[in-house]
């Protein structure tokens, strides 16, 4: 897959048939769009086209942006991205000036003028330009103007639920990591470094791995026990995760991401683990005495061994 990254680095593309959107999450309603994207393509021996934006549009433009996480890092959308197929993706720095550029405008200069579209397959709902005023209908109405054809991709729904990143989010919000792995089409996770923390699981036969995720945006599930798999240079490993403020450990003023690794007792700080949820055990709670917290972890032990033994690939 070849990488665009800003406006000047694009160049037109043969036959290009592309979509446009944000994609965070990359998830079973944007893997409808991308496998029609690949087949025209494929039908038309052209070349398929995604454009994305970064920032998020919602991080420029919403007042709230402040409490805004996302289901992907940059590096893990061109990683789904590629696996889906994709030849090239563009990526554009969203700003408030290009926020500005009325929908008429973006489609003449960016997507015809710069990529040179021939065929652009959009989700139902996708809006564009200035305050997202253009619609399926305008694009219809300018592909005759400018030579490209048009194609509209229904809702998926999973269980009649359509699929989009807000109920993904939603889900991750109170710890249904199980439901949002259905729509996302693969397992929920979070990559980041090993960090030195107090070793206070050590003394109770749990040491545990702080994982520091690697953007500061990642949307982190609800604070919990997890039944995980931990991917190490990679090789899946079983584990539970406690996410939370170790409420029985005295507390700490920010969240913690702590993996349990069964079976396992080497040195890893500075190293990168990836960490997929499968499913949330309990809630986080303070326990009256260390030994009634080594107790409950026997217990999520077992149980998270039980759930992982029975866990499938989503």
């Amino acid at each position: 897959m070849i990488v665009y990254r800003g406006i000047d680095s694009i160049h037109r593309i043969p036959n290009a048939v592309l979509t446009a959107g944000t994609f965070d999450g990359v998830h079973k309603g944007h893997k409808a769009i991308l496998n029609r994207l690949c087949e025209i393509a494929r039908q038309v021996n052209g070349q398929s086209v995604v454009l994305t934006f970064d920032p998020h549009p919602r991080k420029v433009l919403s007042s709230d942006a402040a409490g805004l996480r996302l289901l992907n890092t940059l590096k893990e959308k061109e990683i789904l991205l590629q696996k889906a197929g994709v030849q090239h993706l563009i990526i554009l720095n969203f700003t408030r000036q290009f926020s500005e550029m009325d929908s008429a405008e973006y489609v003449r200069k960016i997507l015809v003028e710069r990529i040179g579209v021939k065929k652009l397959v959009i989700g139902y709902d996708h809006r564009f330009g200035k305050g997202r005023g253009g619609s399926f209908a305008e694009l219809s109405e300018m592909s005759g103007e400018y030579g490209f054809d048009v194609e509209e991709i229904p809702p998926q729904e999973i269980e009649n639920v359509a699929v989009s990143s807000t109920k993904i989010r939603n889900a991750l919000a109170v710890g249904d990591v199980k439901t949002a792995s259905g729509y996302l089409g693969y397992n929920y996770s979070i990559t980041g470094k090993v960090e030195k923390g107090n070793q206070l699981g050590r003394k109770l036969n749990f040491p545990t791995a702080n994982i520091t995720p690697n953007d500061e945006m990642k949307l982190i599930p609800e604070n919990g026990v997890y039944a995980v798999r931990i991917a190490m240079n990679g090789v899946l490993k079983n584990g539970m995760c406690n996410i939370g403020n170790r409420p029985t450990l005295g507390g700490d003023e920010c969240r913690t991401i702590e993996c349990h690794i069964f079976d396992f007792n080497q040195d890893i700080y500075g190293m990168e683990l990836c960490v997929e949820f499968i499913e949330k055990l309990r809630d986080e709670v303070k326990f009256e005495s260390l030994d009634a917290l080594k107790t409950q972890l026997e217990a999520d032990k077992l149980r998270s061994l039980d759930i992982l033994s029975h866990s499938l690939d989503v």
